[in-house]
C-alpha cells in the first residue's frame, strides 16, 4: 500500500473552520502538509489552528471572508510567506440560502453564487498562478455536491453554483495539464449542519451528536457518515500517488467512495432533413424521450420506510 506523505507542501483550505473543512485541514497537516485555515470567524479559525497545531501538524489562520480576487490572493500570499510555496488548494468554503424559485430574492442567489461559484474561481486562479510560477505542479480540490449532480428542490442558488463547479474541474483540468497541476471535483456526504436539515437524516445527526454510531444502512447504503470520513479523499488526491487522476467528481461519505459520470448523450434518433416540431412530437415517446432521467437527490432508505 502506498505511503501519503505531503511532508513540505503547502495547503490553503477555505471555509476550514468547523465541519468538513476543519477535517480536510486535519487531514492534509496529519499526512505532513501545512495549512491556512480560513474562516470569517476569528474565534473559530484560531481554535481550528488550535486543534491542528495540538495534535502535531502546522497550521496558521487567515480571516477573510472568499469571494474577492483580493480575498484570494490574500490566501495564498499568506501561504507563501509562512510556508514558502503553495501546493494544494481546497475550496471548500459555502453558505446556504434554501427558498424555492418564486420565493428566492436576488440577495439570496448572489450570497450562496459568490461564496460557492465565484470563491471558486478566484481562489483556484490565484492559486493556479502561483502554481505555475513555481513549475512544480500543483493540486486543486473543488468541493462539489450531490445537488450540483441532480439538482435539489429548493436549492436553485446551490445547485446551480454547484453545477458549475464540476464543470469549472473539467474544464480547468484540461486548462492545467501542461502545469502538472491536477483538478478534481469532490462529492462529500456527510453528517453536518446543512445536512441535518433533512428530516430523514436528522436523527440520525443528533444520535451522531451523542456518540451513538451510525447504522450500517447510512454508512455504506447511503454513503453517509461524519466529516472525518470524507477527508481522505482530499490527502490522497494532494498525493503523487493522484498525480494521473485530473477532470474527475468523486463521490465519498461513510464507507463509500464513487466515480460520479460526466453527462452524456444516451438516446438520438435523426430525421433526414432535419426535425420539425410534429415530428418530434411524434417520435418523442419511442426514441430519445422512451425513458426520461429522474432529478433531485433520492431519498434516503431508511429502516423505517
Amino acid at each position: 500500500m502506498p505511503t501519503i506523505d505531503l511532508t513540505g507542501k503547502s495547503a490553503v483550505v477555505t471555509g476550514s473552520g468547523r465541519g468538513l473543512g476543519l477535517a480536510y485541514a486535519h487531514a492534509l497537516a496529519a499526512h505532513g502538509a501545512s495549512v491556512v485555515v480560513n474562516d470569517i470567524d476569528e474565534a473559530v479559525a484560531e481554535q481550528a489552528v488550535k486543534s491542528i497545531t495540538e495534535a502535531g501538524g502546522a497550521a496558521v489562520a487567515e480571516v477573510v471572508p472568499v469571494g474577492s480576487a483580493e480575498a484570494a490572493d490574500r490566501l495564498v500570499s499568506r501561504a507563501v510567506e509562512e510556508f514558502g510555496r503553495l501546493d494544494v488548494l481546497v475550496t471548500n468554503a459555502g453558505i446556504l440560502r434554501d427558498k424555492v424559485l418564486w420565493k428566492m430574492t436576488d440577495e439570496d442567489f448572489d450570497a450562496v453564487i459568490t461564496t460557492h461559484l465565484r470563491a471558486t474561481f478566484t481562489c483556484a486562479r490565484a492559486a493556479a498562478v502561483r502554481m505555475r510560477e513555481q513549475g512544480e505542479g500543483g493540486t486543486l480540490v473543488l468541493v462539489g455536491s450531490p445537488a450540483g449532480q441532480r439538482g435539489n428542490f429548493g436549492q436553485t442558488n446551490y445547485a446551480a453554483a454547484k453545477a458549475g463547479i464540476a464543470a469549472m474541474a473539467r474544464t480547468w483540468s484540461m486548462e492545467l495539464s501542461r502545469a502538472n497541476i491536477t483538478v478534481n471535483a469532490i462529492v462529500p456526504v456527510a453528517a453536518t449542519a446543512m445536512t441535518e436539515t433533512i428530516p430523514a437524516f436528522a436523527p440520525y445527526v443528533e444520535a451522531l451528536r451523542r456518540g451513538e454510531p451510525l447504522p450500517d444502512f447510512l454508512r455504506k447504503g447511503e454513503g453517509f457518515g461524519t466529516p472525518e470520513d470524507c477527508a481522505a479523499l482530499v490527502p490522497f488526491l494532494a498525493s503523487d500517488a493522484a498525480r494521473g487522476i485530473t477532470g474527475q467528481c468523486v463521490g465519498i461519505g461513510g464507507d463509500k467512495v464513487a466515480l460520479w459520470s460526466h453527462p452524456q448523450e444516451i438516446r438520438t434518433a435523426y430525421a433526414d432533413g432535419g426535425w420539425t416540431a410534429e415530428a418530434l412530437a411524434a417520435a418523442w415517446p419511442t426514441s430519445v424521450g422512451a425513458e426520461p432521467q429522474t432529478v433531485g437527490i433520492p431519498a434516503p432508505k431508511t429502516p423505517e420506510a
